[in-house]
């Protein structure tokens, strides 16, 4: 057998204008672009500055399908075909493949991936900082097997500390920030057992902030706040039933608290007291409905505005929260909606922020149930019908691809969910058909996917994630990685001398 062998310096040749003209492919605009991007990987050289700085993004369910799905809608939005789009994450020099399960489960919650990111440890679905060494749900057990977060270890180096979210501040992500629960749906008093000397997550929330561990907080879950005889600006009222007002004991200890856009824009940042915005009783509202309540980027920047007075740093927690739950509603249009919102965001920190002092990471804590078809031409509306390749041009033809039913589907759809084409009959059996389909239909922005298994709520996957680095020790990451190992990057990256 021939071998050739080639040396580097060969090697390094095939980036060179000379060489390329000997091709017949050189003039093509695909082989000038891998030139360019072989010169910009050669150019890349690693940050070993310390860390001032750390924000980690979480669009929660944003696994590597899901990211597909909204660069193909982000790019199509745009006006192009949506494949060769780049999100703002994506220009991020240094990747890895993360692992999601959990230490009991093979499919995670976002309680134990939250928890992984923000302690260096795996944990059990359901518990949020907890040690797995005890049973979900032992509150006796848990009161000696909290751990310590990344908050609590940055903000005893000085550094200020700010968490958000489009969800419930009070839910699994933004928790496992600054909270320890042997279940993560304790979110207010009542869901406390009897004898149970646990605090609630929003309690513990409250006592972080006095305790100067927590400077910003910004999302929804005004609910668990407030009395249950209490109603918010909205007419909501509270959940909890031991008397605590948490909002009025956030405002006595010198905190400033917002509930809509109106008062969160008129906020003095930056001047040391506290801030708590809960814009909603529950979650915040998808992007596509939002009326009366930040966006995710405006928050983010409002955030890192305010925390960027420290002189000592910070760390700033993002969450993409309702990502995860159009997905559970099998609506992947307000899936995609929430996933471009969670890249401007992202786009707003890149802009604010110094690459050689602040480490920007962006991942996702699990993935879904999504699905992809096939053989779809290019620019196939990725909330559409899977059309026909062009074997004349680039852009498919227009006419939809069709299964041995004889009926068009969909680029996208789901395992499972409330979509399922399987109807349960009178007597209790499941049967069905998929039902025609236009594009019309299919792009409605309420169209909830077709899906195979019936459930009431579309399911988490164990599938990885992609994790997204730039800035001091971002070339840490690479390969594939256990989730955890995301706070090791982040911790080496403040203490690196």
């Amino acid at each position: 057998m021939k071998q050739i062998l080639l040396s580097t310096a060969a090697l390094l040749g095939l980036t060179t204008g000379a060489f390329a003209q000997d091709l017949p492919q050189a003039d093509s605009a695909w082989f000038k672009a891998g030139q360019a991007t072989i010169a910009e990987r050669l150019a890349v050289q690693p940050n070993t500055n310390k860390a001032k700085n750390v924000i980690l993004f979480t669009a929660d369910g944003n696994g590597v399908g899901t990211n597909y799905a909204i660069r193909l809608f982000s790019g199509q939005q745009a006006g192009g075909l949506g494949d060769d789009y780049v999100q703002p994450q994506e220009t991020f020099p240094n990747v890895a493949l993360v692992k999601t399960y959990s230490s009991n489960g093979q499919t995670p919650d976002s309680a134990p991936t939250a928890m992984a990111m923000n302690t260096g440890i795996k944990g059990k679905n359901g518990m949020i900082n907890i040690l797995d060494t005890v049973a979900v749900g032992d509150c006796a057990a848990g009161a000696d097997a909290g751990v310590t977060t990344f908050a609590e270890i940055v903000s005893a180096m000085g550094k200020s500390v700010g968490v958000i979210s489009t969800a419930r501040i009070t839910h699994a992500t933004p928790a496992a920030v600054y909270a320890r629960s042997v279940s993560r749906d304790w979110e207010d008093n009542t869901g406390l057992p009897e004898g149970c000397t646990q605090k609630d997550i929003a309690s513990q929330l409250i006592d972080q902030m006095k305790a100067g561990v927590i400077d910003i907080a910004l999302g929804g879950g005004r609910a668990h706040f407030l009395p249950k005889d209490v109603t918010d600006v909205e007419g909501k009222a509270g959940k909890r039933t031991d008397g605590r007002n948490l909002v009025d004991e956030a405002t006595a200890a010198g905190a400033q608290v917002v509930f809509g856009d109106a008062d969160f824009a008129a906020l003095t940042m930056g001047n040391n007291a506290p801030v708590l915005g809960l814009f909603e009783a529950s979650h915040m509202k998808y992007e596509q409905d939002r009326t009366g309540e930040p966006s995710l980027a405006e928050m983010v920047e409002a955030s890192i505005k305010g925390l960027e007075g420290n002189e000592n740093g910070y760390y700033l927690n993002v969450e993409a929260g309702r990502v995860d739950h159009a997905n559970h509603d099998g609506n992947l249009h307000r899936v995609l909606v929430d996933g471009k919102a969670f890249a401007d965001a992202i786009a707003k920190a890149m802009e604010l922020t110094n690459p050689e002092d602040t480490l920007i990471i962006v991942t996702a804590d699990h993935e879904h149930a999504i699905t992809f078809n096939g053989y779809c031409g290019r620019g196939s509306n990725v909330l559409g019908l899977c059309m026909e390749e062009n074997e004349a041009g680039i852009e498919h033809n227009g006419k939809p691809n069709l299964g041995a039913d004889g009926k068009p589907y969909t680029v996208a759809g789901y395992l499972n969910g409330v979509g399922s084409v399987l109807v349960e009959q009178a007597d209790g059996t499941f049967s069905g058909s998929r039902p025609d389909l236009t594009e019309e239909e299919a792009t409605d922005p309420d169209y909830i996917q077709q899906a195979l298994v019936p459930m009431k709520s579309e399911t988490h996957s164990g599938e990885d994630v992609a994790v997204f680095a730039r800035g001091p020790w971002a070339h840490l990451f690479g390969g594939m990685i256990e989730q955890n190992v995301i706070f090791h990057v982040m911790n080496y990256a403040v203490t690196a001398q």
